[in-house]
């Protein structure tokens, strides 16, 4: 889960965002975890985190300012080595289902990216990366071809549409990330709960 955006429209640190009675950040920590494990949070090099379970795995980015391909970087590298594969996300996902992430690691079997593709465009934080594209990223990062498009080019990439995946969330609220203060008021009105800025 990458949590080091700058979080410029929003104002505020999106990770820190009451959403509940817990944070944005600790919200989709244990939505993800009712789905896999194990859970790594890459802050950026300065972050202040709220409080995780033990069991997170909590890294940095190497670099700052490198955008989401540093983050995937340091996120890979941390993983144990275990582990296969893994569904990368933002922290500003609090309507993220369990059993879209499911589903997305189900299709990418047979590839080493599974990306949501909506209208030709896709989303880097709503996908399933393979530990064996980490060498495509560090090539791309050392040629400061930072656009995570270019490691979609790079390995076999399955870009899903959106109805592959209505089966698993019908409205694709896992895909609803908040930019701005009124998609976080909206996000707390569909979910309920209380928060505010």
């Amino acid at each position: 889960m990458l949590c080091g955006g700058k979080s410029t429209r929003m104002g505020v640190a999106k990770a820190t965002l009451p959403f509940g009675p817990e944070t944005m950040l600790q919200r989709v920590v244990r939505l993800l975890a009712t789905t896999v494990s194990p859970i790594v949070a890459v802050a950026a090099r300065d972050q202040e985190l709220p409080p995780l379970p033990a069991d997170v795995i909590v890294t940095r980015d190497e670099r700052e300012a490198r955008g989401p391909l540093e983050g995937l970087r340091a996120g890979l590298k941390a993983l144990p080595e275990s582990v296969d594969a893994a569904y990368v996300t933002s922290c500003d996902v609090p309507l993220l289902v369990p059993a879209f992430v499911e589903h997305m690691l189900m299709l990418s079997d047979g590839y080493d990216i599974a990306v949501m593709e909506i209208d030709g465009f896709t989303h880097p934080l709503s996908a399933v990366y393979r530990r064996s594209v980490l060498p495509h990223a560090e090539s791309l990062l050392a040629q400061d071809r930072l656009r995570p498009v270019f490691l979609f080019d790079a390995v076999r990439t399955r870009r899903v549409s959106p109805a592959e995946m209505r089966v698993a969330d019908p409205d694709l609220r896992t895909l609803r990330n908040l930019n701005t203060r009124e998609d976080y008021e909206a996000a707390l009105k569909d979910a309920d709960v209380a928060g505010g800025l």
